[in-house]
């Protein structure tokens, strides 16, 4: 079982950044990948990221891709959002999501067997 916390998220003006935090216990990210969704009112979950925690690579949406950056600090057990040049089409509640690592990358949230709470990024223009 796995524990996803997210934190970071924020309101912030369009052109400005936020870094985002997915802190997990129970077990750590060796064998997952980590994958980054968001959420806008009234949309559905779309995919942004996918991490492979194992291997340090990463894949991105075409929408962020550019913009946001993944890192992770192996002794917290974290994975890092960096998020820059944020417009106000990224608004949404920011979802990290952990599943075991396979060798396709997961863009759907049927992907994950494990889900953080959620953080609200607000980009006002």
């Amino acid at each position: 079982q796995v524990q996803l916390v997210e934190s970071g998220g924020g309101l912030v003006q369009a052109g400005g950044s936020l870094r985002l935090s997915c802190a997990a216990s129970g077990r750590t990210f060796s064998s997952y990948n980590v994958g980054w969704f968001r959420q806008a009112p009234g949309k559905e979950r779309e995919f942004v990221a996918d991490f492979s925690w194992s291997g340090g690579s990463t894949y991105y949406s075409d929408s962020v891709k550019g913009r946001f950056t993944i890192s992770r600090n192996n002794a917290k057990n974290t994975v890092f959002l960096q998020m820059n040049s944020l417009k106000p089409e990224d608004t949404a509640v920011y979802y990290c999501a952990a599943k075991f690592w396979t060798t396709a990358w997961g863009t759907s949230p049927k992907d994950y067997e494990y889900w953080g709470q959620g953080t609200q990024v607000t980009v006002s223009s």
